[in-house]
């Protein structure tokens, strides 16, 4: 990495220089620097509203870069250490998609994990493709899925000689990473690519003692958050190349469903992220990791909950773990995820990242101060003492594997009727249902319905899990197809 040339911002600079110039707008966005909506130039500020422009000469344009947002992009792949990067307006999410669209095609596998977010099944809905899915280990005692073990994903590979690809979280939402380095010797011994969700992995190509990166393990594409850890806007995110993607048709993969008017404040926010992360990453990541550290063990000193962290470590279904994520486990004081979640938010006006049925995530990144580590450890406790109840054993059916009896397109696409949840045993669904955050489907299309799967839901929604992805906004009843 060129740390001369990583001290400039191409796009960032152009925009300051495009500001200096006063250009009358006879172009869109309508509101016209603000001027025609004044309420929102009073919310966000002349600073911000007037670089919400559209494409033009001086400053490029996103779908076909060649000047500034060309540069732009070629310091990303620079800091992260990959052959290409794309700058992405469209969340992680159209990432993922163009990473699956880019390599699969109809009637094509892929084998991947069964906690994987929506926008991988998704994408397989656009495509075709067909799930081949890897076991996810359990640890019953924290009820998480954990990764992938290098003896199943060898014999994956065994068994689908002629998947074209192999999905790969790095890390989970919890901090679990598989063995990376080896999957991406299997699958390019085997002719399979290798792609990378990388939504929570923006630190790991700036931090020391941290799971290995998928641009260092050999990877051939990476979705990269960087609005979740890097600290850019919310919905910028970026897809990384390695030597052997084909940079220019994954462009035009990415053209197919990005929008056409890119937003300059989400691509400004990449550059300057970008920019800061290359000079003080390392400092800040490590910063970071010390004050989740702290914070571990400061939750485990107060008993009951369980902050786990690199004891999971096993050299197989858990080979690495990333510290920076403070996953607690709350059943210990005899409350859900979810309850601590909602009560942190209600009573403590501490907003963290999610709940689930067993854990809470508390995203710790480079704008967290010492301060509110103390404040969440002091609500944590407060709760305890509070709200805590006798310890015991929680349902938690998260990682049933249901059977897949069409492809997620076929069953998406198909004609089926609408049920209430509780007739639909048997059936298969043509819909997704997930708990968001973190977006990981109960259910794909495709997959059959049984009573546990029921069960799960309707726990789920007790305890007050946010259900989504049905017709039904309020998912009781599901789109299902035929019975076989």
């Amino acid at each position: 990495m060129n740390n001369s040339e990583q001290r400039t911002a191409p796009l960032y600079e152009a925009l300051l220089e495009f500001r200096k110039r006063r250009v009358v707008p006879f172009d869109v966005p309508g509101h016209k620097r603000g001027r025609g909506n004044p309420e929102l130039l009073d919310f966000l500020g002349e600073k911000c509203v007037g670089v919400d422009v559209n494409s033009m000469k001086m400053l490029d344009n996103l779908g076909h870069p060649v000047s500034v947002i060309r540069d732009a992009e070629e310091l990303l792949a620079d800091a992260f250490g990959a052959s290409h990067a794309f700058m992405m307006v469209n969340g992680t999410t159209s990432a993922v998609q163009a990473m699956v669209l880019s390599v699969v095609r109809e009637g094509d596998e892929i084998l991947l994990p069964r906690n994987v977010h929506k926008s991988v099944i998704n994408a397989l809905v656009l495509c075709g493709g067909i799930p081949v899915y890897i076991p996810v280990r359990v640890d019953h005692k924290i009820g998480i899925a954990t990764g992938m073990a290098i003896k199943d994903v060898e014999k994956a590979i065994r068994e689908h000689p002629k998947a074209v690809a192999i999905f790969v979280n790095n890390p989970t939402y919890y901090g679990i990473a598989s063995d990376l380095k080896g999957i991406v010797e299997l699958a390019h011994g085997a002719g399979m690519k290798v792609l990378v969700d990388e939504a929570h992995g923006t630190h790991l190509y700036f931090g020391d003692n941290l799971p290995v990166s998928a641009m260092a393990a050999g990877g051939d594409l990476a979705a990269v958050s960087m609005h979740k850890s890097g600290g850019s806007l919310t919905q910028s995110s970026i897809l990384l190349c390695g030597p052997s993607a084909d940079a220019e048709y994954i462009r035009q993969i990415i053209n197919l469903t990005q929008t056409t008017s890119a937003s300059y404040l989400l691509m400004a926010s990449l550059d300057l992220s970008r920019r800061n992360l290359a000079l003080n990453g390392r400092e800040a990541f490590d910063r970071v990791s010390q004050m989740a550290e702290y914070a571990r063990e400061e939750i485990n000193e107060l008993g009951g909950y369980y902050a786990y962290g690199r004891e999971l470590i096993d050299g197989e279904s858990v080979f690495d773990f990333d510290v920076t994520k403070l996953s607690v486990f709350t059943q210990g004081i005899g409350l859900t995820g979810i309850e601590v979640y909602d009560l942190l938010r209600d009573e403590y006006d501490i907003q963290i990242e999610f709940g689930d049925i067993g854990n809470i995530l508390a995203y710790i990144s480079i704008g967290d101060r010492i301060q509110d580590i103390e404040r969440l450890v002091g609500a944590l406790e407060d709760i305890q003492r509070q709200y805590g109840r006798p310890k015991k054993e929680l349902y938690c059916g998260e990682f049933i594997e249901p059977e897949l009896v069409m492809t997620p397109k076929e069953a998406f696409y198909a004609e089926g009727e609408q049920l209430p949840l509780e007739e639909t045993v048997g059936r298969i669904s043509g819909e997704i249902l997930m708990c968001y955050p973190p977006g990981i489907p109960i259910l794909t299309p495709g997959e059959r319905i049984t009573e546990e799967i029921i069960a799960y839901i309707e726990y789920a929604r007790e305890k007050g899990c946010s259900l989504q992805g049905t017709k039904d906004p309020d998912c009781r009843e599901l789109r299902v197809l035929g019975q076989s």
